[in-house]
């Protein structure tokens, strides 16, 4: 069963190795862009060239963006992919985060071409760093049910880990819908320039959504479908 990895913090990133590790399959591909990418949407080459450069055996830095590595990946590289995973970001990609994700658009482009595919991300508390042995742990055994579970046409799985403390209970796996609340729009203005100044943890959320299960300490997994 030939899968395929993407992500778009870049194909150096530790999220892309966590994942790796995760899954355990030293047969999956690895087709991810060459540069970190974060927040880059949807976007796609334009008719350009799309350099390929390969560093190992079936492990291959696209000169794109996530959304055109699984193009590449799944139109030459390995055209008998059955899933694209994507991720591990470092960073949650939880409700408005969908629609500017590089790493839900990886799988968001396979979803178009009728490969199934899983987004996984990990939020960031507070700034502190992500233990990605951790990460990897608890990405195994939700990667494997969702794996084992069919999906329709147009779907893909977007999966996000907690930010765990030491000591803190195992994480349950719930299934919830996508939050519907914007991310936070707080300001400054300073000489004439706009800054963002909300914090990402603090950002309003729907009751039961991925933003509430994930920041109350569990993994949230959200089905998205195209059409």
């Amino acid at each position: 069963m030939p899968l395929i990895l993407t992500n778009d913090d870049g194909i150096d990133a530790p999220g892309i190795q966590a994942l790796r590790t995760a899954l355990a399959d030293p047969l999956a591909w690895i087709v991810a862009p060459d540069r970190p990418l974060s927040g880059c949407s949807h976007q796609l080459n334009r008719g350009g060239p799309i350099p390929l450069e390969q560093r190992e055996e079936r492990v291959f830095a696209i000169g794109g963006t996530p959304a055109d590595c699984t193009r590449v990946a799944l139109s030459h590289l390995c055209p008998e992919a059955t899933w694209v995973l994507s991720g591990i970001n470092a960073g949650g990609n939880m409700g408005a985060d969908l629609y500017v994700s590089g790493t839900v658009a990886a799988v968001r482009e396979a979803a178009l071409l009728r490969v199934p595919g899983i987004a996984i991300s990990h939020y960031i508390h507070n700034r502190r760093p992500i233990d990605w042995a951790l990460a990897a742990r608890l990405a195994t055994p939700v990667l494997t049910q969702l794996m084992a579970t069919p999906l329709p046409p147009g779907c893909f799985w977007n999966v996000n880990l907690p930010h765990l403390n030491s000591g803190d209970p195992e994480p349950q796996v719930v299934f919830c819908p996508a939050c519907t609340q914007p991310l936070p729009t707080e300001f400054k203005i300073d000489q004439g320039q706009f800054h963002y100044v909300g914090e990402y943890g603090q950002r309003r959320h729907d009751p039961d959504s991925d933003v509430a299960v994930c920041f109350s300490g569990h993994i949230a997994v959200t089905k998205v479908c195209l059409w």
